[in-house]
């Protein structure tokens, strides 16, 4: 999608179309999510620090957004694309991989079905589509990017090495800064310089990550489109408007991200095993945006869970025993260890899990509130030592269990 949040925002409000417009967080240390084609020609961008984008664009508009807008627009778009495939890989709220094999005599020349795909969601939703055609995923993927706005662009079975060519390494799928730099110390500054250059020299570099970089430069990438498969994990975090180092606040935040993270498990019927507490140090130790260290902490439990109260239980243990010993500007929390919730057995200990009668309890007040919230809306009730959670900027991130009126 072009420019989705921002998109969504002037296609509801007539008085923002053919302005600067940024959706995301305004405050100190807010991020744009996303930019409006108006605003981008001030070279304002997506991740881009928020007073950066006001240095560059004095009239440009700030909107905090609707997260539940655009998660029931993106439903709406993921339906259009569904009448295309039935193979559809959702890689975040404004974004897919669409797979046509086979389809040529049902639906037609590529081509034509992306126009008509076009065509359909900008029916649907009033929002605009760029569309990138190739033989494999990531030249897809560059091809929708060069494509905006608006736009359709095809890259052919034989057009993919020249189309390739000429780009910058870091182009490719898990080329960062670090990554980029350390290709082009080695003189490998585009993809066809690496795409070129002698295999057993690149393996010696980079181990296999260099031969497999090596492939995708020259287009070969063998991912097939893969539909929605089962969550490794649920998380919630955010970053904090100044730095916070009272353990009371830290703990109501955690309690806030633990009860939201529990609420997407029960929605999608599934518990966690390990709960994880995150956390950023709020001293920068090197430049860049990977400057302030992050942290990490888990624990595993004897029984999967999908309790609010659980998950805070212990991610306030993790911060109490082994968390921050200086003031944050993140905090996050999470569970891996994914399990379907089948029926809860009864615990040998007394310890709160979901078969003791405590845990039995907790699970029908926790059933009470997620009826209360599908009525009303995220937020109808809360716990009264939850904190309020704050975020920098909205993410474009696919969040598995998030009901459609969440932070509406």
């Amino acid at each position: 999608m072009d420019a989705f949040y921002a998109s969504v925002e002037q296609r509801d409000d007539p008085s923002l179309r053919g302005r600067p417009v940024a959706v995301g967080g305004e405050g100190p240390r807010g991020v744009v999510a996303a930019a409006s084609y108006e605003a981008r020609r001030f070279g304002v961008r997506s991740a881009m620090p928020s007073f950066e984008a006001r240095r560059l664009c004095p009239e440009l508009i700030f909107l905090r957004g609707h997260p539940g807008k655009y998660a029931r627009e993106s439903r709406r778009i993921f339906a259009v694309f569904g009448e295309f495939s039935p193979s559809v890989e959702g890689i975040s709220l404004d974004e897919a991989f669409i797979d046509l094999t086979g389809s040529r005599r049902l639906l037609g020349p590529p081509a034509e079905v992306g126009a008509r795909l076009r065509e359909r969601v900008r029916e649907e939703t009033g929002l605009v589509v760029s569309v990138g055609i190739a033989p494999v995923k990531m030249v897809a993927k560059i091809a929708s990017a060069a494509a905006k706005p608006d736009g359709l662009l095809e890259i052919g079975p034989g057009e993919v090495r020249g189309f390739l060519a000429p780009m910058p390494v870091r182009r490719i799928w898990g080329v960062g800064p670090v990554a980029e730099r350390r290709l082009v110390e080695c003189g490998l500054r585009t993809m066809d310089d690496l795409a070129r250059a002698d295999p057993r020299t690149v393996e010696q570099l980079f181990g296999s990550w260099g031969t497999r970089l090596a492939d995708l430069a020259r287009g070969e990438d063998l991912r097939e489109v893969e539909g929605r498969g089962a969550a490794l994990s649920y998380s919630e975090e955010n970053t904090f408007e100044k730095d916070v180092g009272d353990p009371a606040l830290l703990d109501a935040t955690i309690l806030t991200h633990a009860e939201s993270v529990a609420r997407r498990l029960r929605n999608d019927g599934v518990r966690g095993r390990t709960v994880v507490l995150k956390w950023a140090e709020a001293r920068r130790r090197t430049a860049g945006p990977r400057g302030y260290p992050l942290r990490t902490r888990q624990v595993t439990l004897l029984e999967a869970t999908d309790d609010g109260v659980v998950i805070a239980r212990e991610a306030r243990r993790l911060r109490a025993q082994a968390g921050p010993e200086e003031p944050v500007r993140l905090v996050g929390v999470g569970v891996s260890g994914i399990e379907e919730s089948g029926l809860a057995q009864l615990s040998l200990f007394s310890d709160g899990g979901s078969g003791s009668e405590d845990g039995q309890e907790r699970a029908a007040l926790n059933l009470a509130l997620d009826q209360l919230e599908a009525r009303f809306g995220a937020g109808t009730v809360t716990r009264a030592s939850q904190g309020r959670a704050e975020r920098a900027g909205l993410s474009l991130q696919i969040k598995r269990g998030e009901g459609i009126d969440d932070e509406d």
